[in-house]
């Protein structure tokens, strides 16, 4: 008994993606027939060293032209943006951003994020967790994404900065610095 409603759930379970173990978001197609998450197969070959469908492992010689599969849900669903949200910077509907860019300095909502996994030369750009004022985050002089403190200059460098015009100073990761700061307002305010 337990068996047949273990298989029944299992078989009434609408087919995910085997990536994120979810149902499908923005369903695509590679060329060998199967089927992931734009966003998922997308991360997945950014990650790793070649084109290749996670399932059967065939490996694509350059990065295929994926099918998107539209579905109703995904055509019509405009989620309207809760508090705290970013919004995507091409919407016009103002949908809420899934990811950043730290190249295009935009951040983007499912639909308009789907160049950055169909385009080979879009592929290579940094996407991040969704960030508010992106050009804040980075550093003037490289480019780069701002991830150290310098506590001899108090002010937030690159990793590069860290090598260049600030090597020798104490430089610790912002996270450090952060927490640091936290504990000290926080005896301030016992």
């Amino acid at each position: 008994m337990l068996k047949e409603t273990l298989s029944s759930n299992l078989m009434s379970k609408p087919p995910g993606c085997c990536i994120c173990l979810d149902e499908f978001i923005s369903p695509a197609s590679l060329p060998c027939g199967h089927c992931f998450c734009l966003e998922c197969i997308g991360e997945y070959w950014r990650i790793s060293e070649s084109c290749q469908c996670p399932l059967c492992m065939v490996v694509f010689p350059k990065r295929p032209q994926l099918k998107t599969i539209q579905t109703p849900q995904t055509e019509n669903e405009i989620e309207p943006l809760k508090a705290g949200e970013i919004p995507c910077d091409v919407c016009l509907a103002k949908r809420p951003a899934v990811r950043s860019c730290l190249v295009c300095l935009a951040s983007y909502c499912t639909t308009h994020l789907e160049p950055h996994y169909q385009k080979e030369d879009l592929g290579c750009h940094l996407l991040v967790s969704v960030a508010k004022n992106l050009e804040d985050s980075l550093c003037r002089l490289h480019g780069r994404k701002l991830e150290r403190f310098c506590r001899s200059d108090r002010t937030c460098i690159c990793t590069m900065c860290a090598k260049t015009e600030h090597r020798g100073h104490r430089i610790v990761s912002i996270s450090m610095e952060a927490a640091k700061n936290k504990v000290k307002c926080d005896g301030r305010s016992s």
